[in-house]
């Protein structure tokens, strides 16, 4: 089926349904440098997991909309999709206005994902460019992305084919992030679907592990759009676990509340975002033409004029404001100054004068659920002394059973669940808190454990 994406906004097909699982792929040929993945998760440069929650803004068409930058952090994102121009097809971007771009979002402590908007639709759109093209841009503009790889995601190219010959993609992309590998790009690549985005046939979700390995760095994130294919939860939540199972990182890279292929299903899109522990970036801020106005999340770039879709994204359920936070990569910097040089990593050995211990609480809360699955958070708050490690321990009453972890070493025997602290999120001032997650599995009630806090 042949259907378009106006000039913004997202479109697609309908649904081919099946197509083969997905495997998990080796570990990292080279150590990446800034940010990386890491099976599923994204890790900011200091280790700590980052999932993006933030929109997508048309800054190649809207140059003298800068300021829109600071009203997206205002109303609590923390990433940016910005598009640009390649000058294949809008008017170029260089490297002084990335520059610009990156450093505006330093300063208001935004995760910056670039992308190069002039491949969208290729095969099927004849003025669309290549992924070759996208390339070469980005290595024209090297200078200004060299030494940003704490803050910056380099998005290959924007939906860079339509349903034309879209197999193309495979080897397409394996090249393009090749090249950028080859010029010395240490960033988080991150690639998207072919069928304008919205992979119907399936070609990224069943070749994105050999994509992956053919990274040399292995820090590559996949991205998928989700308008009118994705318009029930069922194709949701598919698409997305299969990532999950086969370890891979996927992003909802666009996505919208409605649109002219179909109603897209954005309380199951964000609830299983939200669940699953995967980023999105809605689309987008102001500045849609063709016909998907209605994607606008404000009225002519004003902040104060949230439409029926920006109230939906930043104040509604698993919405930006109740799940988005801040990358920690900024922590110690202030608003009004960019950081010239990014915090160095958590230490991997505890103090030489340790301070002195004190006791832990721990409190569980599900964060999450579907079907039979369920997201869960643990926070450790140290007691009247600071503490230098902690160790949480229960039992699980419902034989729930964990299916990942993060921020925490979790081990299991049987029903008994040890979890310790990681490296960097041990040592604790008095009052201080820390939290670690988990997906998990129940076959029946799903009831809370009686939780343990030990201090070192």
């Amino acid at each position: 089926m042949s259907k378009r994406r106006s000039w913004l906004g997202g479109l697609a097909a309908a649904v081919v349904v099946a197509g083969l699982a997905l495997a998990a792929t080796g570990q990292p040929a080279a150590a990446a440098t800034g940010i990386k993945v890491s099976g599923t998760q994204i890790l900011e440069g200091n280790g700590n997991p980052f999932v993006m929650r933030g929109v997508n803004h048309a800054h190649t068409w809207y140059a003298d909309r800068f300021s829109s930058l600071a009203d997206i952090k205002a109303m609590g994102a923390n990433t940016v999709r910005v598009v640009l121009s390649t000058g294949d097809r809008w008017t170029r971007n260089d490297a002084a206005d990335v520059s610009r771009v990156i450093a505006e979002c330093k300063r208001l402590r935004l995760i910056c994902v670039l992308e190069a908007h002039d491949t969208t639709g290729y095969g099927e759109d004849a003025a669309a460019t290549t992924l070759a093209r996208a390339a070469d841009y980005w290595i024209s503009i090297k200078s200004a992305l060299d030494g940003q790889e704490n803050y910056v995601v380099l998005n290959i190219g924007n939906e860079p084919y339509g349903n034309t010959n879209a197999s193309g993609w495979i080897a397409d992309t394996k090249s393009a992030i090749s090249r950028l590998r080859a010029a010395g790009f240490a960033h988080a690549l991150m690639v998207d679907a072919p069928n304008w985005g919205q992979d119907w046939q399936f070609i990224m979700r069943d070749n994105a592990a050999s994509v992956l390995a053919s990274d040399p760095q292995r820090n590559t994130i996949f991205s998928i759009h989700m308008y009118g294919v994705f318009d029930t939860a069922a194709e949701i939540t598919d698409y997305i676990g299969r990532f999950q199972s086969a370890g891979l990182p996927l992003v909802v890279g666009e996505f919208g509340h409605n649109h002219s292929d179909g109603n897209p299903d954005e309380d199951a899109i964000l609830a299983t975002a939200q669940a699953r522990g995967i980023g999105y970036l809605g689309w987008s801020w102001s500045g849609n033409g063709g016909g998907v106005e209605y994607l606008d999340m404000v009225t002519g770039f004003n902040p104060a004029a949230l439409t029926s879709w920006g109230t939906r994204l930043f104040n509604g359920a698993n919405g930006i404001k109740a799940t988005a936070r801040e990358a920690t990569i900024y922590g110690g910097t202030t608003p009004t100054t960019p950081p010239t040089t990014p915090p160095t990593t958590p230490p991997t050995t505890p103090p030489t004068t340790p301070p002195p211990t004190g006791g832990c609480t721990a409190t569980y809360a599900v964060t999450g659920s579907w079907g039979s699955g369920f997201q869960g958070a643990v926070t450790v708050t140290a007691g009247a002394a600071a503490i230098r490690g902690w160790t949480v321990t229960w039992t699980w009453p419902s034989g729930q059973q964990f299916s990942n972890t993060w921020n925490a070493t979790v081990t299991t025997a049987g029903s008994a669940v040890t979890a310790r602290n990681m490296s960097y999120n041990g040592s604790l001032a008095a009052g201080a808190a820390a939290s670690w997650g988990f997906t998990a599995s129940t076959t029946g009630t799903n009831t809370a454990p009686a939780v343990s806090c030990a201090a070192a």
